[in-house]
């Protein structure tokens, strides 16, 4: 059964000139967690966007084989360690919704 997860990341504290500070952190966090993600089986894609309305919103769609292959991925340590990183710099955690086809 194919799945795809959305996850939602929100930069809590937004300030001035805040891009300039979390913008390279967050996209080399995210591009290393899509790199590990190329290496785990059942991977299929993933597409980072960036919520043109509210520009601290972001929504990361990765798709997968299976509900077992995602479930291996987000119990990866790494990625777990890698994600509460990303989660400390935003100051809100990663928020999951997995969808499948029925």
């Amino acid at each position: 059964m194919l799945v795809r997860v959305l996850m939602m990341r929100k930069v809590a504290k937004v300030a001035s000139g805040l891009d300039v500070v979390i913008l390279p952190q967050l996209s080399e966090m995210l591009l290393e967690l899509r790199t590990m993600a190329n290496h785990q089986p059942g991977y299929i894609s993933g597409e980072t966007l960036r919520n043109v309305y509210e520009p601290n919103e972001y929504l990361v769609i990765s798709s997968w084989k299976s509900l077992d292959a995602w479930q291996r991925w987000f119990e990866n340590e790494k990625r777990a360690e890698l994600e509460g990183r990303v989660d400390a710099l935003l100051g809100s955690p990663t928020v999951y919704k997995v969808f499948s086809y029925d």
